[in-house]
């Protein structure tokens, strides 16, 4: 019972950090006089009167959490947070219910970039940038920025920070404490925010469009400002712009902290996930601009690459921007660029998906199989980018990878028993889990989830809850033994 009153007193310290976030906002309604400034102001005022509040009724019972709690606090910040987070939407947009107002913000931060709003070009810029700012927070988790802060206030880190990290290999640190890695992980993380505004200013957006898309291309999250997405702009220069970011932002922020620190290239040619990605990324951009070119959907070979080239980066790195309607293409681009978005992030990235890592480790473990019914005997360590993967987390990789496609199974039947046809079900739970936005058929990138029921409403943000937090974190606080002492 204390134990839960500490989580309820960690909470309601995010809670009051989480309000701080309003002030972008607040500052951007006040340069547009957009009329939003008032409802800002009170979202940010109840979010702060929670977060105190439920901090002094529970501040004697502060202290280290445990691995158990740390769980739960995860799951209670990712799903409290969206709620405050709706408050501005729902103050200022006529019309929205809660259930789609929360389905916006859990895609904000759950970076899924999936929207049910339309006239977004008709938002007030304040609104805009919220959405976008959830993105750009959920990007990195916002966990870990607490971890670097939390400390300071009395609670330890480390099992929040064990408890939200994406991927299989969690006790890897890039320095000896942790508040000291997740403020480092944050610095390059702002530091390439900002190059990329810049850029995006440079290669013609206006600041509010810069800003926001910045956001999104770090968060991976797909957000825009525009119901055409990035079509919108039809720039090849903002394209390119977005693709080398997005394609930064899907590798491990670990390796780019590491190549700031070493002054040096090298970190990313010994990072074997991260190449793997990206060589996986680059080469399905070829095969598809020839795919499509050769089916003439395109009629020149450098307009097939353009398009191909943005719409499966930004869909294999798990954004969501789109500068065509993928949904009229052949059908095997789309679900080429879908299944990438499943395997091709990096673990330690702001994508989403089962990682790169999970992959590479189902691959070598599969050739390790092989070996061993031709030789029972031999001992053969799996090794990736020269390190040895011990077994435990290979068993790790095999559960997660059951359970994840068990839970796709699961939701796209759930949604098929809705009325949705097959091809909207499954692309929406696939574009929900892996975090990365449209889908085909009514979900599709020319469309979006606002046509759906209030219960499918609820499964695809179910979806994105469970991609977000690697299924395991979700699905244990579920588990009888969970809450055995």
């Amino acid at each position: 019972m204390l134990r839960s009153l500490t989580v309820v007193h960690t909470l309601g310290l995010m809670l009051i950090m989480f309000s701080a976030t309003y002030i972008l906002p607040i500052f951007t309604s006040l340069i547009y006089q957009d009329g939003a400034l008032v409802d800002f102001v009170l979202a940010m005022g109840v979010t702060l009167a929670s977060g105190c509040l439920m901090w002094l009724l529970t501040r004697r019972f502060k202290g280290e959490l445990s691995l158990r709690h740390g769980y739960l606090l995860v799951v209670m910040m990712w799903t409290a947070m969206p709620v405050f987070a709706t408050l501005p939407l729902l103050l200022v947009i006529n019309g929205l219910s809660f259930t789609d107002a929360y389905f916006e913000t859990m895609s904000g931060m759950t970076t899924t970039g999936a929207t049910v709003l339309t006239r977004l070009d008709f938002l007030p810029p304040s609104i805009n940038l919220w959405r976008h700012e959830l993105n750009w927070v959920g990007g990195m988790g916002i966990i870990v920025l607490a971890v670097a802060i939390l400390p300071l206030l009395g609670v330890g880190g480390r099992q929040l920070f064990k408890a939200e990290t994406p991927g299989p290999m969690k006790d890897a640190a890039l320095t000896p404490r942790i508040t000291e890695t997740a403020r480092n992980l944050w610095l390059v993380y702002v530091g390439i925010t900002v190059a990329c505004i810049m850029s995006l200013k440079v290669a013609g957006m206006s600041w509010l469009d810069a800003v926001c898309h910045a956001f999104s291309a770090m968060g991976l999250g797909g957000f825009s400002t525009h119901d055409a997405s990035i079509a919108f702009f039809d720039s090849p220069a903002i394209e390119l712009v977005l693709i080398v970011f997005m394609l930064l932002a899907v590798m491990n922020f670990a390796t780019h902290f590491l190549a700031v620190h070493e002054k040096s290239l090298w970190p990313y040619f010994r990072d074997a996930e991260g190449k793997a990605s990206i060589a996986l990324i680059l080469g399905s951009c070829i095969v598809i601009a020839l795919f499509l070119w050769w089916k003439d959907t395109y009629t020149g070979f450098w307009t097939a690459l353009r398009y191909a080239s943005f719409n499966l980066v930004s869909i294999s790195t798990s954004s969501g921007f789109a500068n065509a309607d993928f949904n009229l293409w052949p059908i095997f681009a789309p679900l080429w660029m879908m299944f990438l978005a499943c395997i091709a992030p990096s673990s330690g990235s702001t994508g989403g998906g089962i990682k790169m890592i999970r992959t590479l480790i189902l691959f070598k473990q599969a050739g390790r199989e092989f070996l061993r019914l031709l030789h029972p005997a031999v001992i053969n360590p799996m090794k990736i980018g020269g390190l040895v993967v011990a077994n435990n987390i290979v068993l790790s990789v095999l559960g997660f990878i059951f359970l994840y496609f068990m839970s796709v199974v699961t939701l796209t039947f759930t949604l098929l028993i809705s009325g949705l046809d097959f091809i909207t079900a499954f692309s929406a739970v696939l574009a929900c889990i892996n975090n990365f936005g449209p889908g085909l058929g009514q979900v599709g990138p020319a469309s979006n989830y606002g046509g759906l029921t209030d219960f499918q409403t609820w499964v695809c943000t179910l979806a994105m809850l469970i991609g977000r937090l690697e299924i395991i974190t979700l699905l244990i606080i579920f588990t009888p033994r969970f809450w055995q002492r």
